[in-house]
């Protein structure tokens, strides 16, 4: 089995969940735990709103480091402009028992760039080597990763010299994405920058973009000597996916597995959500789970209906209780390879 050792953190395995805002919330890391992933982050979480948002705004960032033991190692994902503020807010997550903190560095949301934030600090290097460095200084002993993209458009590709930066200011290693941020997540991820990455440093590189079948994870190792992988959108609705890529062997899931794996995600959500707070997260996941599985696309058209837990967890009873009645070859296609795994 392939690990891979982040600072002081030996992981067991080599892919793991990539931060997404209003997805990868404790329930969402427990799942993907459970089903192998090796490292999970925390959605974003901004310094600026950690240290200095008034009331109920602070209470919603120290929301997001809500966390159960069994997603340790937990990596919180940082994002912010200003070096001493990301420091400071570093070092209180480290006091804090964080496993390990990740510099946001390829959000390409307008509204964060435009701020300074996110691939906006790509444009910046000597920003980022500050940043860096202060960061490094306010939590010595604990890992300090970067996320980035290949630059902030495709006419400034910088990834390369951001890595080095960042080996150079002390960072144990960095996850890139091959698509620059003007992309966002359009066209595909450029693999050859992934690959210029790994050659301008010593310190682990994790590939990052289009990873959605082991296959896909098999080939970008192989193709750019990075040392592990990030799972992102391919991981919505398919917590699979990792138990596919640390054993090949495993077998698919079938019908009454997946309907096991989504009420033990909602019994999770349950734990963290009030009933119709719980009831819009169990829907956003009900799609995602149901694509590619025979009547999944009977199922969505049900889910506007959705308002509590109660109506959600009434969805899913009767969407497996009927699922001989849509055989594979009906609804999404059946069990798509390539889809879920």
């Amino acid at each position: 089995m392939e690990k891979l050792k982040i600072g002081r953190i030996s992981l067991d395995g080599i892919a793991m969940m990539a931060p997404l805002a209003g997805v990868t919330d404790s329930p969402m890391r427990r799942t993907v735990k459970k089903m192998g992933a090796s490292l999970v982050f925390t959605e974003m979480v901004s310094a600026t709103g950690l240290l200095k948002s008034p009331g109920e705004a602070r209470s919603f960032h120290y929301h997001l480091l809500s966390a159960h033991p069994e997603e340790r190692p937990l990596a919180v994902q940082l994002f912010g402009a200003e070096p001493e503020l990301m420091a400071r807010a570093a070092r209180l997550l480290a006091e804090t028992d964080a496993d390990m903190i990740n510099v946001n560095m390829g959000c390409p949301v307008p509204k964060v760039v435009r701020r300074g934030e996110g691939v906006a600090l790509m444009k910046d290097p000597e920003r980022v080597r500050l940043m860096l460095a202060e960061m490094r200084k306010a939590i010595a002993g604990v890992p300090l990763t970067v996320k980035l993209r290949s630059g902030f458009a495709p006419e400034l590709i910088n990834a390369p010299e951001i890595c080095r930066i960042a080996e150079g200011e002390g960072a144990d290693a960095v996850i890139v994405h091959g698509r620059s941020g003007k992309q966002g997540y359009a066209g595909r991820a450029d693999r050859a920058v992934i690959r210029d990455c790994v050659k301008a440093v010593k310190i682990p590189v994790i590939a990052n973009g289009d990873l959605k079948t082991p296959a896909d994870v098999a080939s970008v190792m192989s193709e750019t000597g990075c040392a592990g992988a990030m799972i992102a959108r391919g991981a919505l609705g398919n917590p699979w996916i990792f138990r596919a890529i640390k054993n090949p062997g495993a077998p698919r899931p079938d019908m009454r597995e997946r309907k096991e794996m989504i009420l033990w995600h909602f019994s999770m959500i349950d734990q963290v959500y009030d009933q119709y707070d719980a009831g819009a997260c169990m829907r956003k996941f009900l799609v995602w789970y149901s694509k590619g599985i025979p009547g999944g696309i009977e199922l969505r058209r049900e889910l506007s209906g959705i308002k509590n837990k109660a109506a959600a967890l009434e969805a899913v009873d009767k969407f497996f209780s009927h699922e001989e009645s849509h055989p594979a070859g009906q609804g999404d296609g059946g069990l798509r390879e390539g889809i879920l795994i």
